[in-house]
């Protein structure tokens, strides 16, 4: 479907600066000034107009607040548009959406063989655009607030599990400096991409062992351990003479660029079929210091979760774990 532009004098214009500044462009306004211009995206059903609001609200008003890490705003973005693009095609009203319309969008997303995953965060994106108009004050209407959700039983480290030691060994030996530094990054310190693509050079205590995850998930910074292979490939990062020795580790910084360079490293192995994006390799680091301490609660640390669930869901326990521990029972 072709998005149409914004008219000039009733767009919500998309700031090309910094978030802060754009939602500070919107914020700024008389509550009426921006209750008219967020009816009047909502009534066009503009993607582009909605989707500036929501970001501005998402930047100055949400718990997230400025530090929503890219991948939230990239899922949002896209959760947005497909229901801006059912909106249209089913006459919604966005401001007065009928009390079926939020259950019947919910089900065509499974009638179109969505997962379960992708579901829940479509709604996700749903729930954030109406939240951020009713920060604007052109509704009070809240219609995900009771519409099931469909579950899905199946655990996420079964449908998406660690990689496996032979192949993150090969990704490694066989990589550039810079993709092996990204690598371990997330297979042995366990960091996010985003938290590895933001790593500087100040971050890396080499003779202390330690790297500063200075804005993990959250805003919240962390000291992680770092393995000597870690330590030896940063080493020889650093000692290529073509890269500064300050700044960010990366001369790339976009998830785009860090997946297809990864991605084409597997396919030159011929293990094109084993390489799953970054979360099996944060996985994979859990897993293995999982083995080594048998505590959930270090593990939640190192990784930087909040709660010792989401470690669980983190965490390949081997099927013979217990073996050992009953076998002398009474």
């Amino acid at each position: 479907m072709t998005e149409k532009p914004p008219t000039p004098s009733t767009a919500l214009q998309t700031y090309d600066g910094d978030r802060l500044a754009q939602a500070r462009s919107l914020a700024g306004l008389t509550d009426e000034a921006l209750r008219v211009r967020a009816v009047t995206a909502a009534r066009d059903k503009s993607f582009e107009d909605l989707w500036a609001l929501t970001l501005a609200y998402l930047s100055s008003d949400s718990q997230a607040g400025i530090s929503a890490s890219p991948h939230t705003l990239r899922s949002y973005r896209t959760g947005i548009r497909l229901f801006v693009e059912h909106a249209q095609d089913h006459a919604w009203n966005l401001l007065r959406p009928g009390r079926r319309e939020p259950s019947l969008y919910v089900a065509s997303l499974g009638t179109a063989g969505l997962k379960p995953a992708t579901i829940q965060n479509r709604v996700a994106a749903a729930t954030a655009l109406y939240r951020a108009l009713r920060w604007a004050g052109a509704t009070e209407a809240d219609p995900f607030t009771d519409v099931k959700r469909p579950r899905d039983r199946t655990r996420g480290i079964v449908k998406n599990p660690p990689y496996k030691a032979d192949f993150v060994r090969a990704m490694v030996d066989a990589a550039a400096p810079d993709e092996r530094a990204l690598l371990l990054l997330m297979a042995h310190a366990g960091l996010r991409i985003t938290e590895a693509l933001s790593v500087e050079w100040q971050h890396v205590n080499l003779p202390g062992r330690r790297l500063l995850v200075a804005h993990g998930k959250g805003d919240k910074a962390r000291l992680v351990p770092m393995s000597a292979r870690l330590r030896s490939a940063l080493l020889e990062l650093q000692g290529d003479r073509t890269l500064p020795h300050h700044g960010p580790l990366f001369s790339f910084h976009a998830y785009s660029t860090a997946y297809e360079r990864l991605q084409r490293l597997a396919l030159q192995l011929g293990r094109e079929h084993e390489f799953r994006g970054f979360h099996a390799g944060r996985k994979y680091a859990g897993t293995q210091l999982y083995a080594a301490v048998k505590d959930f609660t270090r593990v939640a640390g190192f990784l930087g979760h909040e709660q010792v669930d989401t470690t669980r869901r983190y965490v390949e326990l081997p099927e013979d774990d217990l073996n050992d521990a009953v076998e002398q029972f009474d």
